[in-house]
């Protein structure tokens, strides 16, 4: 063991950057993506905006998890923040929405190192009993993103030009490369292991065809997906059974608590991303409210989250961690349930509530769950089991916002058969907010939205259950041992 590295506060303050350049994206764009749908069109393309994300950024985070054990943090860290910003800056010249959907991939391929090894640097550089306060400072910047992000996009959209809702990340991830390069000095010696480039292709490949099999059921792209999902998944699960080195160790993913609690965050990404993709659309389309309103009334999940992340790490001691995360779940279907009680004359605050509950119960579950899977490794593994734990929730979400933007396109389609109709939706969108002039558009999307939240719901509800299977970890005394900054 190795005492606690001087230079820790600056490397956590860089971790912070990072997560924040991440975190206030993800808000910023729900805010903006009705005004952006709007004028570049393909409505039906809407969920993919960010499935498209969150494919690249799901089958990559295995990939530098994996590559952080091998090459160290920083290396991979560096990358990731790089590729990020080059997807920014792309998706600030989109033209349309399918070129949009194409730049968010290359962002997604940054996400995918940043939150992951981001957590990671956390559990190397402190203990579990540490990262109690730690956590806090964490939460804080999902909370500071939560406030900064809806404001910043609803500003953005109304008064500049849509593409600084992506170039806005330009110089945070310059910051928080130039203190990872300056402070994250790492010491301990790492075996050379070949990268399955193979096995991270064949998942991509996986992850996508099941992905565009449930985004728009019946359709062509669907069908020839489903085809390929198959023999995808079964080309995958042969190769990592007899690769050298798999990008995803089976062995790993086998163990009781890595694998329960990786269920328990994949229903609970599923949820969130259908609060997250379609609250905004309800509140701007169905409410008449403007892109402002929409954006606070998702920003008090991220309020939410936060707190209950900050909270549940300085309860670890009493409740334990599997308490923790049994507390979250126990949270995901309240707030949940507002969303289906909403209706054409709801006020935004009981959108914004039910935001603020599921938050909460999401900051207890992840905090908790995230932490479980570190505790049950060493060194050498931390990095894949915490990118399991990342990889498990975004697949969540990226499935989530497929079938449930499949849902969505399915109800539509029904309730509008016409081409005006499809075109009073888009002004209706586009417009953000105001009286709407035919009450059948209204009403149809409504329809269409609610069947989103029931689904939101049982996903919820479904984390509840499987939590309840997740086993009990003692929580380990350890000094960190993976990065020294002299």
């Amino acid at each position: 063991m190795t005492s606690p590295p001087p230079r820790r506060p600056l490397i956590l303050a860089s971790v912070m950057v990072a997560l924040f350049m991440v975190s206030i994206e993800s808000t910023i764009v729900s805010t903006a993506m009705p005004q952006i749908a709007g004028r570049l069109g393909d409505l039906h393309l809407y969920s993919w905006v960010f499935a498209a994300f969150l494919l690249t950024q799901t089958a990559m985070t295995v990939v530098f998890g994996k590559l952080a054990d091998i090459h160290g943090r920083r290396p991979v860290m560096l990358m990731g923040i790089g590729i990020f910003l080059v997807g920014s800056l792309l998706c600030g010249f989109a033209w349309s929405i399918p070129s949009l959907i194409a730049f968010r991939l290359v962002q997604g391929i940054g996400a995918g190192a940043v939150l992951p090894v981001a957590q990671t640097v956390v559990g190397d550089l402190y203990s579990a009993q540490e990262r109690g306060k730690i956590q806090g400072f964490l939460a804080s910047v999902w909370g500071l993103s939560s406030v900064l992000g809806p404001l910043a996009g609803g500003i953005i959209v109304e008064r500049a030009s849509w593409p600084w809702i992506f170039w806005i990340n330009l110089p945070i991830g310059i910051l928080a490369a130039a203190g990872f390069a300056r402070f994250l000095q790492e010491t301990v010696k790492r075996e050379r292991r070949p990268v399955d480039v193979a096995g991270a292709a064949l998942l991509t490949l996986t992850v996508a065809a099941l992905m565009a099999a449930v985004t728009d059921p019946g359709t062509t792209l669907s069908t020839i997906a489903a085809v390929v999902f198959l023999p995808a998944l079964g080309a995958f699960l042969w190769w990592e059974g007899q690769a050298a080195d798999p990008v995803l160790d089976i062995a790993l993913w086998a163990r009781r608590a890595i694998a329960v609690n990786n269920v328990v965050l994949f229903l609970g990404g599923a949820a969130l991303i259908g609060l997250t993709t379609f609250l905004p659309m309800y509140v701007q389309g169905v409410l008449g409210r403007s892109a402002l309103t929409a954006g606070f009334a998702l920003t008090m999940t991220l309020l939410g989250w936060p707190v209950a992340a900050a909270i549940g790490a300085r309860s670890f001691g009493r409740l334990g961690l599997r308490g923790c995360l049994l507390l979250g779940g126990a949270l995901m279907p309240v707030g949940a349930s507002a969303f289906v009680l909403l209706g054409p004359g709801s006020s935004p605050v009981l959108a914004g509530a039910g935001s603020f509950v599921i938050g909460l119960g999401m900051g207890f579950l992840n905090t908790a769950a995230v932490v479980m899977v570190q505790e049950v490794v060493g060194w050498s593994q931390r990095g894949a089991a915490t990118a399991s734990a990342i990889f498990s929730r975004n697949l969540g979400s990226a499935l989530g916002a497929a079938v449930l933007g499949g849902v969505l396109n399915l109800s539509l389609s029904r309730s509008l058969a016409g081409g005006m109709e499809s075109e009073a939706l888009r002004r209706l969108l586009e417009g953000g907010g105001g009286v709407v002039a035919d009450a059948a558009v209204r009403s149809a999307l409504d329809g269409a939205l609610h069947l989103t939240f029931w689904a939101v719901l049982a996903l919820s509800l479904g984390c509840l259950l499987v939590g309840f299977l997740v086993p009990h970890v003692v929580m380990r005394a350890r000094a960190p041992v993976a990065a020294a900054a002299d």
